[in-house]
């Protein structure tokens, strides 16, 4: 089989491949085909419809090539196939990617607490908890840039907490909430407070909020 068909298919843009995915590419131990075939599955969702014929016309590939690269996946423990019911109840085979997400989760988790310096690996333990979920490996992503960019722990789960007080349970509310604190330079929780105090006193005459109960995104104050 020549190689050249998927890679053609990734050079053009044919997928969305995550950056993580490059990161940890090598810990998977795949050739570069394995690798451009797994892309292709992930591009598809978390279950995939096993329809090898499907698959050969979508990528250009020989039938035996797909089922090649779908044992050896299963091999790795990065995909399997199972039986499932389809959104009419129908029985049908399906490739499974828990495996694959599992395993990237568990990884991206190790690189985190090994090269973070500023945030301690429980912050994340604390998110989960609040948002009552398993982050996905991109919310890791996220939550350690906001350390690389000097955002101190308190003031990222300060964040948090406002995003819960307020029913929000998404980590782009609380970005907009650390990009506006930003603005006003506010580095710790402390400085948040005392802002909303001021507010507060400036605003004597309308009903009083509780300290966690504010929208810093009608906030005009510069």
């Amino acid at each position: 089989m020549k190689s050249g068909k998927l890679l053609d298919l990734l050079k053009d843009g044919y997928f969305v491949v995550p950056l993580y995915l490059f990161k940890l590419k090598d810990k998977f131990d795949l050739t570069m085909e394995e690798f451009i075939f797994l892309v292709y599955l992930s591009n598809k969702g978390d279950k995939v419809s096993f329809d090898p014929s499907r698959i050969t016309k979508d990528l250009g590939i020989e039938l035996s090539s797909v089922m090649e690269y779908v044992s050896k996946l299963c091999d790795k423990h990065l995909i399997e196939v199972i039986v499932s019911k389809n959104d009419k109840g129908v029985m049908e085979e399906v490739i499974s990617l828990e495996l694959y997400y599992s395993k990237i989760t568990g990884l991206l988790m190790d690189n985190i607490v090994k090269e973070d310096k500023t945030l301690d690996s429980n912050i994340y333990s604390i998110f989960e908890q609040e948002f009552g979920r398993t982050l996905s490996p991109m919310e890791y992503e996220i939550i350690k840039a906001w350390a690389d960019s000097n955002i101190s722990r308190e003031l990222i789960l300060r964040a948090l907490k406002e995003a819960s007080y307020n029913g929000v349970s998404n980590l782009r509310y609380i970005d907009k909430i650390l990009y506006e604190w930003g603005k006003k330079g506010f580095k710790t929780e402390a400085d948040v407070d005392k802002h909303q105090v001021k507010r507060r006193e400036e605003k004597k005459d309308k009903p009083k909020t509780e300290i966690f109960d504010y929208n810093w995104f009608d906030d005009e104050d510069e």
